[in-house]
């Protein structure tokens, strides 16, 4: 719909308005002293330079008084039409970084967005408080993390209220309030009840500076704490787990909804598909020979490859398997080894040699294998070998895998390798390269019978094989573990079990929750859990028996608090349950917003944990059949990185601080103590690069809209943003540019009883008489009709695509100046196409469109009250098409010039379309005389081939 609703009138009376308006004084000028002229695009007027923080100051205030207004929707979550907006809430640091404010950016610009369509757009705010950070900074400050949290809350509250962002401040929650944690705790009861939440001993991950334990996924390749950074050792503790290997093919499945039509990046997808990691192939039999002895025992291994069984020359056992617990109970020297695995890295290729331990390749109990693979294998502990994947146990084929070659390499450096598999058919083994052959490909001479075959099918025979003889199984394996999540720290959510003698684990009543965290010395409790030092805490009775028991002292892991926020959001005052079914409607989320750092951490937690809510009352609008298919965030969006400006010295590559560098010339920045000229690049934003840029002094040097234009002008959502603050100049340019044109608008004529719309239909009726100056005016209305049209259809497209936001604000500047750079239209056309401009650009700089609109409208409220997000007016197409366009006139495939006809009627095409534009072009000057005679006289032509729309026409002359 047309931005502006005016009462129909007849073309007669929009007739007699046009006579009223002239083209000498369409434009009333106001009179205002001039100051200066604006540099963006040819001069404008300007009336006075604006202050865009006053602005900015003014319309928050504003929006306060109102009681939201300006902000996006603070009604029900029950409400129809609910588009539910969502960036991932903040750990309370303190302070927000570039990071937080173009996450929080472009999540207020999709609420806006959304407000304005028409939606109820909710776009809530809380803090992720729990969790080693806080804690670690509360001891390091001897204060206690909760007041050393809530400090941090308020502080960044007041940063995020400088962003003229439209926060539900009323959904505001806290990770740390027991209000929340009640609610958390409640979930883990509902898991335990169902057999979810389980307690077990595992070997787990111990991070010996945090003094807690770590879930695989905060583990990183290098096997180090994701927040520590110091090497992970392993322990056998007894912890909880969360049993999301019940939901694991559930996980997996929904992975190619949330494909469709990009609603989820490709990147994220993948890197959650790696980590459940789905893998089918066979357990496989080595029967063990000990003191040359058949003992009645094998080792059993798990491999995806059974096609490179031929070519196995070792078996390696992880630390913890069965066989080498018992074996270290009696032999020293394997113990010593066992107890430095904690130390080394993770890919180490160290190993133990097992004396008196022999594996048969079970493939040797065929007549038909060759005489190397019948030959005994040696068998070694090695850390390589993971303990908690497969078996316990890998089958070692140096030719064919890369960890399996090193390892041999560095235990058999002169030994031969085995490979049992080519490339072709006729590649001989001798020909192949040193390196592992890793691919599929044939079966070589030394597999055998099975020579020549394609390995996928002979792996498939070599199984079936073996079935039958009980030495192997088809199975399939998974990467997923359960979630560990027992921390052994104090500023977490207590788990709510208690422990009896008599009755076991039992669950905290519900009417006993939440279960809070004691006032402990917990400054001086780095080693074990905190929460043990507190006798008051920690004895209690058994609700079940009475008898004296104890709570479990272990704390939640962070990341399930944050596994289900999104859903508290839809509800957050509920005394009484995580949230209410009626209020569970608001759900899933429609558009989530964060970075792709929480691909296999938060967000495969909270796909599991919605699934699981899925599964309960809470959510009723899904069935026992359908459960498992609930996704949490119908749509994620993942930006890019913010990177900041870093000197560097080319003497030492060291990064300087800012006092160190030279910027009286900022292109040619200098190191202070010798003079040279700094490097300068774009680097990840960091305290020891001395990059830094703190939002809040930039907000307050530019405004807040400024700085949201700026940083998403910058780059495409989902790329690397490399911060300069030099280039918000060319922002601020466009904001006082259009800041004079709508003061100039706003002086000028007001509305007549026409709309745009109707002026221009009821002009085009008068063209055929029309004088030269008329048809001027006409072309320039035309243009700015044209041109609003396909702004709001493509910066519509960019709100909605979201990742191109950067494109929106470059067609706002482009509209921009085809409004100031057309003196002649109509003030009905420049108003509407101001209002239509303004509308579009109120997501991005809400507080400056405010402004505007009041100036544009002085009676009336709120822009997100009184407007709504312009619709492309198509009614008009074929009457403001141009009158005249250039067209490109070809011959034999090469531009011979270029004349101006008008646009081919629409219903032309073929040789019509071709016989009506070769008459048009010699109908021109420049035509007749190129195109009439001699060489390129196009009524030669065989043919003639039109494109795009009469732009473009081809003649072929030979």
């Amino acid at each position: 719909m047309p931005l502006l609703h005016q009462m129909p009138m007849s073309c007669a009376a929009a007739r007699r308005t046009l006579t009223n308006l002239s083209v000498s004084n369409s434009i009333r000028r106001p009179i205002i002293a001039r100051t200066k002229t604006a540099t963006l695009g040819p001069p404008s007027r300007r009336y006075y330079a604006i202050d865009l923080i006053s602005i900015d100051e003014k319309w928050r205030k504003k929006w306060k008084e109102s009681n939201g207004s300006g902000k996006a929707s603070n009604k029900s979550a029950d409400g129809q039409n609910n588009h539910y907006v969502l960036p991932m809430f903040p750990y309370p640091s303190g302070t927000l970084h570039l990071g937080h404010l173009r996450v929080y950016s472009i999540a207020d610009v999709v609420a806006r967005f959304r407000t304005l369509k028409g939606d109820n757009a909710i776009l809530p705010m809380g803090w992720d408080a729990f969790g080693l950070p806080a804690e670690n900074a509360a001891i390091e400050r001897g204060v206690p993390p909760e007041k050393w949290t809530a400090s941090n809350m308020s502080k960044m509250k007041e940063q995020l209220e400088l962003m003229n962002g439209s926060w539900d401040w009323h959904r505001e929650l806290s990770t740390c309030d027991p209000g929340y944690y009640k609610h958390t705790q409640q979930i883990f009861l509902m898991l335990h009840e169902r057999g979810l939440a389980y307690q077990a001993e595992a070997e787990v991950n111990w991070d010996p500076v945090d003094k807690t334990v770590l879930a695989n996924e905060q583990v990183d390749a290098n096997g180090c704490s994701w927040r520590s950074g110091v090497k992970v050792e392993k322990r056998k503790l007894k912890q909880w787990f969360f049993r999301i290997s019940e939901f694991r093919e559930a996980l997996l499945d929904e992975l190619d909804a949330l494909a469709k039509d990009n609603a989820w990046p490709e990147r994220v997808l993948a890197q959650q598909k790696n980590w459940l990691g789905k893998s089918t192939g066979a357990t496989v039999k080595f029967p063990v020979l000990a003191m040359g002895h058949d003992i009645h025992a094998a080792i059993e291994v798990f491999t995806t490859r059974p096609d490179t069984l031929f070519g196995v020359q070792y078996v390696a056992l992880a630390a913890s398997h069965p066989i080498v617990a018992k074996l270290a109970t009696s032999d020293p020297e394997l113990q010593a080894f066992i107890d430095t695995i904690p130390g080394l890295p993770e890919d180490s290729k160290v190993g133990y040699l097992l004396p008196h331990l022999r594996a048969i390749n079970p493939l040797a109990y065929n007549e038909d294998t060759p005489g190397a693979t019948k030959v005994s294998l040696p068998v070694y502990v090695a850390p390589y070998v993971l303990g908690d994947y497969g078996e316990g146990a890998v089958m070692g084929v140096p030719g064919h895998d890369l960890r399996d070659n090193a390892f041999w390499k560095e235990h058999h450096y002169d030994a031969p390798v085995r490979q049992v598999l080519s490339a072709s058919e006729d590649e001989s083994t001798t020909a192949m390269k040193n390196e592992p052959f890793v691919e599929h490909g044939f079966m070589t001479e030394h597999s055998g019978p099975f020579k020549g075959k394609h390995s996928a099918a002979a792996g498939e025979e070599i199984v079936k094989m073996l079935e039958k003889a009980d030495l192997a199984k088809s199975v399939e394996k998974w990467r997923l573990r359960d979630w560990l999540i027992s921390r052994q720290r104090y500023w977490g959510s207590p788990i709510p079990i208690i422990h009896c003698d008599s009755c076991g684990p039992v669950p905290v009543p519900d009417e006993q929750l939440p279960v809070e965290l004691p006032d402990v010395n917990w400054a001086e409790t780095r080693n074990g859990s905190p929460l043990e030092t507190s006798s008051e805490f920690v004895n209690t009775t058994c609700p079940k028996c009475s008898s004296p028991a104890r709570r479990d002292t272990d704390t939640m892991d962070t990341f399930v608090d944050s596994s289900w926020y999104y859903a508290r959001f839809a509800d957050p005052h509920n005394q009484t349950q995580p949230f209410s079914p009626g209020a569970g409607k608001t759900l899933p989320v429609d558009t989530y917003i964060g970075g792709i750092e929480h691909a296999i951490l938060h967000l495969l937690y909270a796909r599991f944990m919605f699934k699981f809510l899925a599964s309960t009352d809470l959510l009723p609008q899904y069935t026992e059949e359908t459960y498992k298919s609930a996704e949490p965030f119908k749509r994620l969006i993942t930006q890019g990185m913010v990177h900041g400006r870093t000197y560097i010295d080319p003497e030492n590559g060291r990064f300087l601080k800012p006092d160190e560098v030279d910027l009286t010339d900022p292109n040619e920045p200098k190191v202070v103590s010798s003079g040279k000229k700094a490097k300068i690049s774009f680097e990840k934003m960091s305290k020891s690069k001395y990059n830094g840029v703190d939002p809040s002094e930039f907000i307050s040097k530019y405004g807040a809209d400024a700085t949201r234009a700026h940083i998403l002008f910058q780059a495409p959502v989902g790329e690397i943003l490399n911060w300069d603050e030099a280039k918000i100049s060319g922002i601020t340019r466009w904001l006082q540019r259009l800041y004079d044109q709508i003061s100039a608008i706003a002086a000028g004529p007001v509305d007549g009883p026409v709309s745009a719309r109707d002026y221009l239909s009821a002009k085009h009726e008068r063209l055929e008489s029309a004088s030269a100056e008329e048809l001027a005016q006409w072309d320039a209305e035309a243009a700015i009709w044209r041109h609003v049209q396909h702004t709001i259809e493509s910066v519509t497209a960019s709100y909605e695509e979201v990742y191109s936001l950067n494109t929106a604000v470059s067609d706002l500047m482009i509209l921009t100046n085809t409004i100031a750079d057309n003196t002649i239209a109509s003030p009905i056309i420049k108003r509407e196409a101001a209002r239509a401009l303004i509308s579009m650009m109120a997501p991005i700089t809400p507080g400056f469109a405010e402004e505007c609109w009041a100036l544009l409208n002085p009676s009336t409220t709120s822009i997100f009250e009184s407007a709504s997000f312009p619709v492309a007016d198509t009614s008009l197409t074929e009457i403001v098409r141009p009158r005249i366009q250039p067209c490109a006139v070809q011959v034999n495939g090469k531009v011979r010039g270029v004349v101006s006809i008008p646009p081919p009627p629409a219903e032309l095409s073929g040789d019509e379309l071709r016989d009506w534009m070769v008459k048009e072009i010699l109908a021109t000057k420049d035509g007749a005389a190129r195109f009439s005679g001699g060489l390129y006289d196009l009524r030669a032509a065989k043919r003639a081939i039109p494109v795009r729309g009469g732009k473009t026409i081809n003649f072929v002359l030979k």
